[in-house]
């Protein structure tokens, strides 16, 4: 499955994993519903993992998280639910990751925000060691 650097995908677990490094700006998130939209078109519903541990910075702007997810809100109205676990343990990336999961309440995209991998593991129902990312990404 291609897509943004840092992602992997676990077809047996039905799960798309991915740990973007660096600073996570505007044109990354803007990368990434690129990319999901995409992938949306032609794949079953799947579980999302996003791991933000690796962020060096984060220089999104707060109306530019406000517009991303509503935009991914109409992208999958009346579609199967997804769920998507935000994992950070550093508070401004968890923040981040709560008011997305805020903003998603009452649409298809169950979002929660977490700071433990084995409660992100629970609620997506996949063994904590693949929360781990410790394999290889897949290529960009």
């Amino acid at each position: 499955m291609p897509g943004p650097p840092f992602l992997r995908y676990y077809a047996n677990h039905q799960l798309v994993a991915w740990q973007p490094r660096g600073v996570l700006d505007d044109r990354m998130l803007d990368d990434i519903a690129e990319w999901l939209v995409d992938v949306e078109k032609v794949a079953r519903p799947f579980k999302r993992f996003v791991d933000f541990s690796q962020l060096t910075e984060v220089a999104i702007h707060t109306g530019h998280v406000f517009d991303f997810a509503q935009r991914r809100a109409k992208q999958l109205a009346g579609v199967k639910a997804v769920r998507t676990a935000l994992f950070c343990k550093d508070l401004v990336g968890f923040l981040i990751a709560l008011l997305y999961a805020s903003l998603m309440e009452n649409t298809p995209i169950q979002a929660r925000a977490f700071r433990e991998l084995a409660k992100a593991a629970q609620w997506l129902n996949v063994p904590v060691e693949i929360l781990e990312l410790k394999d290889k990404p897949i290529p960009p």
